[in-house]
């Protein structure tokens, strides 16, 4: 994400656009999305029978477009749009098409620091990756599991690189299927590949994989761990070295591998979804460490409180102290921080953001039909139609809340201490 101490932080309430003066100039208004500093508003609108545009604070692109979806804004401001002309489609920047066109894209990816844009293209009954416009030179018959690494330099996908037929089960399993890095596939097959992820250098690259029906391993640069496993989940870098680390599967139980030796002593029914702090010092992963019983578990320790229905992603705190992550109990969605949940229960509430000090805990959220924010177990007094996740300034000590109210776009900056 671009710098946030560039962008305006001065204390007060600012209406960006009237959603409401929208409703008379189009056919219809699709989802609405904000830019991350707030200064921006936009939707996908129909002018008239197949043709689409897209609306910034009240302005349409100049490009009208057969169809349009997938809007989103990259971290670095700018609107991305997948845009259908003459029956050919691709990615538009600012209203701005890429030069190259391709019978389909989908599924678009954002560097860190939103430079570099990448998309899944199909071209000729063939897939690959486009990065900044740009397709891999090779492409291939199926693909999935698409990622672009944090720098922007680097796409990757599970790939197919031999031919299959529905019958053809023993060519199957000795493996058709490997991952293409910029387009270069590694020199080994297997059953299946699936998730994946890059070194914070984007050097290596490593991958879930199946080498036999039965046999699940991690895959790192094109070289299978020397261990097999039951079952393995999703690989991650150590951001502080080169080792990598996946819940892997052992019998009925699940633990942490590190490289394929097992890091954790611990044992859960299941163990997923596993996160590093910023230092790399620290892991926190879902964990269940009985059947239907859901928590946190961080370094090989559970929290002591479980959830009956689901946990979500672990997020640490900048200063890679806190672990906190939402939960759902009885229908009801809850935010807990290391182990300690929130006095307050929601219809819904969305990842939790920590302040740059690590001193406050921030969300969205929803009760009763209606959106706002709740920092610190204390919610803002202010109800709003939609909300969306707040952003703290560099100091910590106010917060960006974008809202809709009566059908008009608001930027808020507020004091923390205003609300907590």
């Amino acid at each position: 994400m671009c710098s946030i101490s560039g962008w305006d932080w001065n204390i007060g309430k600012r209406l960006v656009a009237d959603i409401s003066s929208w409703e008379n100039k189009f056919n219809w208004i699709e989802e609405l999305h904000t830019s991350p500093d707030g200064e921006k508003i936009a939707a996908i609108v129909n002018i008239d029978e197949a043709e689409f545009s897209v609306c910034v604070n009240g302005e349409t692109w100049e490009n009208i477009f057969d169809k349009i979806w997938l809007l989103r804004f990259s971290p670095d401001g700018r609107l991305t749009a997948i845009v259908s002309e003459d029956e050919e489609w691709t990615l538009a920047v600012d209203g701005i098409p890429w030069e190259n066109k391709f019978d389909y894209l989908w599924n678009t990816l954002f560097s860190k620091s939103g430079t570099d844009i990448a998309a899944a293209v199909q071209q000729d009954t063939k897939y690959s990756m486009a990065l900044n416009g740009i397709p891999w030179e090779k492409s291939f018959d199926n693909m999935t599991n698409m990622i672009l690494s944090h720098d922007g330099t680097k796409t990757a996908a599970s790939v197919q690189v031999l031919p299959h037929k529905e019958g053809e089960i023993f060519k199957f399993q000795k493996g058709i299927y490997t991952v293409a890095a910029n387009g270069t596939v590694w020199d080994k097959n297997f059953v299946n590949v699936w998730n994946m992820s890059f070194s914070p250098d984007a050097n290596s690259l490593a991958a879930e994989a199946r080498s036999s029906l039965y046999d699940y391993t991690i895959v790192v640069n094109g070289k299978p761990w020397d261990q097999s496993f039951s079952c393995v989940w999703e690989p991650l870098f150590n951001p502080s070295g080169t080792a990598v680390t996946a819940p892997v599967k052992i019998g009925e139980k699940w633990t942490l591998a590190e490289d394929g030796r097992i890091l954790w002593d611990s044992k859960f029914v299941q163990l997923w979804h596993h996160k590093y702090s910023f230092d790399g010092s620290k892991i926190a992963a879902v964990a269940a460490p009985r059947f239907g019983k859901w928590t946190i578990a961080v370094n090989d320790k559970p929290w002591e409180i479980t959830f009956e229905d689901f946990v979500c992603d672990p997020v640490f705190s900048p200063d890679n102290k806190k672990v906190a992550a939402i939960a759902k109990n009885s229908d009801k969605w809850v935010v807990a921080i290391d182990g300690e949940k929130w006095g307050n229960n929601f219809d819904m509430v969305w990842d939790p953001v920590f302040s740059p000090d690590s001193e406050h805990v921030a969300v969205k959220m929803e009760k009763n039909g209606k959106y706002t924010i709740a920092i610190d177990d204390i919610l803002w007094a202010n109800e709003c139609d939609a909300v969306w996740e707040p952003i703290f300034n560099q100091a910590g000590d106010r917060i960006l809340i974008k809202t809709i109210e009566n059908n008009k776009y608001y930027r808020y900056i507020i004091p923390v201490n205003e609300i907590v």
